[in-house]
């Protein structure tokens, strides 16, 4: 499926489909991410647009389907992260199909021009799933875990990964 997968940028003009993507990724896994879908689905189009000025946003789609996202905000982070990656997730239906690696080849490609050379992300110490994808695509996890502030008896490791420049 890898090579009909298309990786996009996002603008602020295309809002609707990150509000479908993401209320979609809060449904089905409302336990994995910060915000809530009851929060999130109540925001008005100028809220949504806003998140653009210090988000960029990054949608995977087939012929018919927006399939997977993330967000990527450029920092200065923990590790040494120029970036660190949010919100990323899969439609189950297609998980196991390249998304996620189509998005990180995507980070690769555009790692000079974006500064997305050393990618930093959050995970849920529990989500073991999560930490094995991101492993396998070159993410090590890096200092201690971490209580999370959001969800109170929940905590997050740290990972990061340097790009591949491509």
């Amino acid at each position: 499926m890898s090579s009909r997968l298309k990786v996009e940028l996002l603008g602020p003009n295309q809002w609707q489909r990150l509000r479908e993507i993401r209320l979609n990724s809060l449904k089905d896994s409302p336990d994995a991410f910060g915000g809530t879908f009851e929060a999130e689905s109540k925001m008005e189009q100028e809220e949504w647009e806003v998140k653009f000025t210090t988000l960029d946003f990054l949608i995977v789609s087939t012929d018919q389907s927006d399939i997977a996202m993330m967000s990527v905000e450029v920092l200065n982070g923990d590790h040494g992260a120029t970036c660190w990656i949010g919100g990323c997730w899969s439609d189950p239906r297609y998980r196991g199909q390249g998304a996620l690696r189509a998005l990180f080849n995507f980070l690769d490609e555009n790692a000079d021009l974006k500064n997305w050379g050393r990618q930093g992300l959050g995970v849920w110490a529990d989500n073991e799933v999560a930490i094995a994808a991101y492993k396998a695509i070159g993410f090590s996890e890096e200092g201690e875990r971490q209580p999370s502030q959001r969800q109170p008896g929940r905590f997050y490791i740290h990972m990061v990964r340097d790009s591949v420049a491509k």
